[in-house]
């Protein structure tokens, strides 16, 4: 049970009903009138989406700046040692794994119908100078990169690193209210906790769905290019429904089957295209241009980010139409992105988390940009591919597909292309589903079955409704709209993160503090009993056998002592392997010093002679007597020390303790 558990009384659920039924609630009365009344719903909602981007584009914009310097700052600053979870924490996952579903959560699906049409778009029709010129081309790369570069992962990693830092680090739980607990506490499991995780719920599932209706649209045109599908709604519905099918199955598995295996593979599709595209294409001219492309983007990057077009008018009409539409998209589907690169990356430092949700991601990503962007710009510009222009401007949906007929094998190049997109649409879906289903039931990590299955469901049902009553578009402009009320609370969070992770800090210093004589001057062995403690590798039962007999009459004397001076602690020896003494310290937070029994198998450089029983595997292992305070394992053992030594190691890190809370009040 966690810290904040013990000191609320708040139990984990596996269903928060307030979120749970409000959320559904919520939903359906927005897909009604999304669904009965399509026209009205999108003219709205556009007016309402065009009045944010008219009065607060210059909000929008110092937002994400914000977000940027905030994530770079962590990543290189001190607090980039700091780990999401305890310090003994490893990550759950590989770095394969864990870069694969950070890449299929984040980007996808619109790298496959961007990666071409967005580059050809500002080349055919820049913000500012000339269309179809040299200086347009590096221009629309320049674009292309700025918008699906830095500063969309680091919208995506700020909302993570705020929810596994407060969770994994502090017991949180695993959903959006927690990034609000520095600024208002236990009221986090009040109302305002509820309202700001039902509005990550209706997010999400409205995210989600719009693309899962777009999307299948989009398919059902690369099928009927590619294999001559119909376009119709029967197909379409019954793309819907076997995506939605795919996404229950793969989400009901859990994370570490279905969606991990299902983004793995989707990386490897991913690399195969690219590399296709850049052996059979204008090769060495890809290679200079991501070069050049990732200079000039890294050399405009400050006057992009805080470009308006406050002095031209006519260029501000693009802004709302690209960059504001894509920060607000971002930001509308950072809760769902967020949530999840927060529930693959426990364990990994800050410094570590940094690296790999901003750079490498954003490196793939602008690699991707390049090879297919300037790919495409290279067949107009050089060789005449007007075909490609024109599918561009008329249907952006068919643009890969009508790139890839420029290339050799170009059959094999769209198969591969096709079941990319299929399965990007799978894993935004069942990953989609999964934090949706976390968020309901109040950060639960294990749900019933039958919670997964309704989320995921409910996403197909609404992508179908409104498919065919029409809404869809309404849908996605409410979504975007919703950015605006979600960057405040991002911005209020951000000053949380870095004000509990000063207190972080705060602790680590004073786990240094010079002020306390080492325990080993302290009643000190003679060393031949020093090192033979030092190469022994003792059995379970003798570890256990020291936990009885000499750590807890230490704790006990720590204990006693402590109630004569009107200090309460409490003993927990209820576990079989772990020693749990925890200190009540009213207001403050409590302090925890606690005892684990953990193995390891016998390392090489084993002594010869201390165990000759070689037929059963637990006569390989030894074990250790393992600190743990709050933060986690702190790696060093206990095993042959004295009555005397232990009390006073528990007496150093309880000074300790008291001086951080002095270093924070």
């Amino acid at each position: 049970m966690s810290q904040t558990e013990l000191n609320t009384g708040v139990p984990r659920k596996q269903i928060n009903p307030p979120v749970f039924y409000i959320s559904a609630a919520l939903i359906v009365i927005v897909v009604a009138f999304a669904a009965l009344f399509p026209e009205i719903a999108d003219q709205k909602f556009k007016a309402l989406q065009q009045q944010i981007f008219t009065n607060a584009s210059w909000f929008y914009i110092l937002t994400v700046a914000l977000i940027l310097l905030t994530v770079t700052f962590l990543g290189l600053s001190r607090y980039g040692g700091i780990k999401l979870g305890p310090d003994h924490a490893l990550p759950d996952f590989s770095y394969v794994s864990w870069f694969a579903m950070l890449f299929s959560a984040g980007m996808g699906i619109g790298l496959m119908f961007f990666g071409v049409a967005e580059p050809v778009m500002h080349y055919l029709s820049p913000p500012v100078g000339t269309p179809e010129t040299v200086e347009a081309a590096k221009e629309a790369m320049r674009l292309t990169f700025f918008h699906w570069g830095l500063h969309a992962w680091a919208i995506y990693a700020i909302v993570a690193l705020i929810l596994a830092f407060f969770s994994y680090r502090h017991g949180l739980p695993l959903t959006l209210r927690s990034a609000l607990y520095p600024i208002i506490g236990e009221r986090i499991y009040g109302p305002l906790g509820h309202a700001v995780d039902i509005f990550a719920v209706i997010g999400t599932v409205f995210g989600v769905s719009t693309s899962l209706g777009y999307g299948v649209l989009q398919v059902n045109a690369g099928m009927h290019h590619l294999f001559g599908v119909p376009i119709n709604e029967t197909t379409q519905v019954i793309l819907i429904v076997v995506i939605t099918a795919l996404a229950t199955i793969s989400v009901v598995s859990g994370l570490d089957k279905g969606i991990r295996i299902l983004s793995e593979l989707n990386l490897g599709l991913a690399v195969l295209l690219l590399l296709l595209v850049a052996i059979l294409g204008p090769t060495v001219l890809l290679l200079k241009s991501f070069v050049e492309n990732t200079g000039g983007y890294l050399s405009e990057i400050v006057s992009k980010t805080f470009n308006l077009y406050a002095y031209e008018p006519k260029s501000s009409n693009w802004l709302g139409g690209w960059t504001l539409l894509y920060w607000g998209w971002w930001l509308s589907w950072s809760p769902f992105v967020g949530m999840f690169i927060a529930r693959v990356s426990r364990g990994r430092t800050i410094r570590e988390f940094v690296t790999g949700v901003l750079f490498v991601p954003a490196g793939f990503t602008l690699m991707w940009m390049t090879f297919f962007g300037n790919s495409a710009i290279y067949l107009i510009k050089d060789k005449g591919a007007l075909d490609l222009a024109n599918t561009v401007q008329q249907d952006v949906s068919l643009a890969l597909f009508n790139f890839l007929e420029h290339f050799p094998f170009s059959t094999v190049l769209s198969f591969i292309a096709m079941a990319m997109v299929v399965v990007f649409f799978v894993t935004s879906a069942d990953s989609g589903a999964m934090v949706v289903d976390t968020l309901a039931s109040g950060g639960a990590e294990r749900t019933p079955v039958w919670q997964r299955i309704f989320w995921a469901a409910a996403m197909g049902i609404v992508a179908i409704a409104l498919l065919l009553a029409g809404g869809l578009s309404a849908l996605q402009t409410v979504t975007i709209a919703s950015a605006l009320p979600f960057s405040i609370i991002l911005l209020i969070s951000i000053y949380g993160l870095l004000k509990a992770l000063r207190v972080d800090i705060t602790k680590r210093d004073s786990q240094t503090l010079a002020t306390i004589a080492p325990t080993a001057s302290r009643n000190p062995i003679p060393w031949q009993r020093r090192l033979r403690n030092i190469s022994y590798l003792p059995k379970r039962s003798q570890v256990k056998r020291f936990l009885d007999e000499v750590i807890q009459p230490a704790m006990v004397l720590v204990e006693e002592e402590l109630g004569k001076q009107g200090t309460r602690s409490v003993i927990d020896s209820s576990s079989d392997d772990r020693l749990h003494l925890e200190v009540d310290l009213g207001e403050a937070l409590n302090f925890i010093y606690e005892v684990r029994l953990r193995g390891y198998s016998q390392p090489a450089f084993a002594m010869s002679g201390l165990d000759n029983d070689s037929q059963n595997a637990e006569q390989h292992r030894y074990y250790r007597a393992e600190v743990y305070l709050k933060e986690g394992g702190q790696d060093y053992d206990l095993m042959g020390w004295n009555q005397e030594q232990i009390i006073h190691d528990i007496l150093d890190q309880y000074e300790k303790h008291l001086h951080f809370l002095h270093l924070v009040r």
